[in-house]
């Protein structure tokens, strides 16, 4: 009997936290990947559960996109993932122009190689582009709001806003089946805190007994869901024929204050850290300005595949708990 030949993917920033989840899952389900990432965020050491487990299914690439898609033949594959990305808060506000400039110029060569022989193609974006928001929770028709340019952190919004704007562009004008994807607050196993992603660095300091560092007063409402809910999701919105064209949130719609999930990792963890609240200022300079409430409507996202995010916070945080005992080095 004839097998069913792998589906072959490119997943760009494979080696990164979202995309060697998004890997692993691929594999799975009986596919074959091909990863692009410099390593410039990611870790190849990543995807060591993904070779383990389907060594022989995983092909990687450590290039920038531009370079690598120079010796990919169009055509190659049956999906692409286009998840390389500038990421944290830190990162952008330190060197907006590098986040600006990854985000667009990457986007633009994974489109434009799609385009050639329409691979359908799933575009990684963020609840950055929402900016400052008009209400929540925030809808994916929304208008976006930005800061004035002056201030760097709406750089990244704004270059993800440019991203969405090629992708449908290239849906229009060359039938390129694409969709997007605006992750909020993704967290779990392998995130890095070092960019400034709040829930490592909390477990982190937790597990060193030292205080948790709180940006500004913690009343901050964000949801949060973990990678692997996110990671399943990715290819059923790809592979819908309905979803092409389309955008969607992706994320958890169960509020909670950034103090209340430092009172989580504090519980969970069994920590008497103290909490240290820090003005934004301090941190990432006068001109930052953050969000009191950053929340999705998920509503077109379950309607579209049933989403329904089943990994609960608390052990998101045992998970990452777990990891950074065995291997302190995963999230730092």
């Amino acid at each position: 009997m004839a097998t069913t030949p792998r589906r072959r993917y490119l997943v760009t920033g494979g080696a990164g936290f979202i995309g060697s989840h998004l890997c692993e899952a691929l594999l799975s389900s009986g596919g074959s990947a091909t990863v692009v990432d410099d390593l410039s965020t990611g870790r190849e050491s990543n995807l060591d559960a993904a070779r383990s487990a389907h060594g022989d299914c995983l092909t990687f690439v450590q290039a920038t996109v531009t370079d690598a898609l120079a010796g990919l033949p169009a055509g190659g594959f049956d999906g692409i993932f286009h998840l390389a990305a500038a990421v944290g808060v830190r990162l952008v506000v330190e060197d907006p122009a590098r986040a600006a400039e990854t985000n667009i110029f990457e986007t633009s060569a994974v489109l434009s190689y799609a385009a050639r022989s329409r691979t359908p193609t799933l575009l990684a974006s963020s609840s950055e582009v929402y900016g400052k928001g008009i209400r929540a929770p925030f809808r994916e028709e929304d208008d976006l709001v930005f800061g004035p340019p002056t201030v760097s952190r709406w750089s990244y919004g704004l270059s993800k806003a440019i991203d969405e704007q090629l992708a449908l562009a290239h849906a229009q004008r060359d039938a390129l089946p694409v969709v997007v994807a605006r992750f909020f607050n993704t967290v779990g196993p392998r995130q890095r805190g070092r960019y400034g992603m709040v829930l490592p660095r909390f477990v982190t300091a937790a597990l060193a007994g030292e205080p948790l560092e709180i940006h500004g007063n913690g009343r901050q409402v964000r949801c949060f869901c973990d990678v692997r809910d996110v990671a399943a999701a990715l290819p059923r919105l790809l592979g819908d024929a309905a979803c092409h064209g389309r955008v969607f949130n992706v994320g958890g719609d169960r509020p909670v204050t950034i103090e209340d999930l430092a009172g989580a990792v504090l519980r969970v963890t069994g920590s008497r850290s103290p909490l240290n609240r820090i003005p934004h200022s301090q941190v990432f300079g006068e001109s930052f300005e953050d969000l009191a409430i950053r929340v999705p409507d998920i509503s077109r996202i379950r309607a579209a595949i049933g989403f329904d995010p089943s990994i609960t916070l608390d052990r998101t945080i045992a998970d990452i708990a777990a990891e950074c005992a065995r291997r302190p080095e995963a999230i730092a």
